[in-house]
């Protein structure tokens, strides 16, 4: 199918299973041809026919039955060193390649996301480098951490307090072994919470530089709490948008009084740095 019908499709999708435990994408797979794909992942048992008919409509689909396989253990252990300004993330495989200048961040293949990889990381530790350039925040707060890779970075960099929260506690446990791991377990600190609601957060809040790599919808819906997060002359970065959404986001987070500073744009999806004057 075309963008113009892939992408109301996975919107449409996303809001009818609204949730449940899935996770719902829409990509290209053809550029010559500007063909798209969209894809649902179901955890467990997949729906009844009748019920997949129901939510896809017309669109010819068809199904498979993955293994129960920790994909995400399995790629990390086979991924290479990455480097994004002045940090260095690589594997306990790859401990001979660290470099000799810079941060060097070890994280483990475990289940939480977050190995440097992903543009959104890989933009994210770029803005981070960028912003360190210029200014010193003496907190940060990582919202949706995942391997805590961003607060490990910070913390790294700065030897100040970072708050990093994530709605699974798997990840936490992941980010306070990473952090531990990385001889960053003084400055970051770990807490459940589904969004910037949590008493942890409000207590900590406002930071003088905030994080959020989650997706543009729950980004939309937290818009008010993570601006409000955002200390006077502190900054905000944003990621896990696809580069046709950077409009979408920063004109939701205008209102708030953040002013669009700059963008990384990487494999398809973008990282946002926006500041607060």
């Amino acid at each position: 199918m075309r963008k113009d019908a892939a992408e109301p499709l996975a919107e449409r999708l996303e809001e009818a299973l609204d949730g449940e435990p899935v996770v719902v994408s829409a990509f290209e797979t053809d550029p010559d041809t500007g063909f798209w794909t969209v894809e649902v992942y179901f955890q467990g048992q997949l729906p009844a026919e009748a019920d997949l008919d129901q939510l896809f409509g017309p669109v010819g689909r068809s199904s498979e039955l993955l293994p129960d396989t920790d994909w995400v253990s399995h790629s990390q252990s086979q991924l290479t060193p990455i480097r994004a300004g002045r940090f260095f993330v690589h594997g306990a495989h790859d401990r001979r390649l660290r470099p000799a200048a810079g941060i060097s961040i070890e994280i483990q293949a475990g289940q939480a996301f977050g190995t440097g990889h992903h543009g959104t990381t890989r933009g994210c530790l770029l803005a981070i480098d960028d912003v360190l350039k210029w200014v010193r925040p003496a907190t940060a707060l990582d919202v949706g951490c995942g391997s805590a890779v961003l607060s490990i970075a910070f913390a790294l960099a700065t030897r100040r307090k970072v708050l990093a929260s994530d709605i699974d506690p798997v990840a936490v446990g992941v980010a306070d072994s990473n952090a531990r791991l990385n001889e960053a377990g003084t400055f970051v600190h770990t807490v459940v919470a589904g969004g910037v609601e949590n008493p942890a957060i409000r207590a900590f809040a406002p930071a003088e530089l905030v994080i959020a790599n989650i997706l543009a919808k729950p980004l939309c819906q937290m818009k008010a709490g993570l601006a409000a997060a955002v200390a006077p002359g502190g900054h905000l970065i944003l990621s896990g948008i696809t580069v046709d959404q950077e409009r979408r986001l920063i004109g939701s987070y205008a209102p708030f009084g953040l002013v669009f500073q700059r963008r990384w744009r990487l494999d398809g999806w973008s990282t946002l740095l926006l500041a607060r004057p």
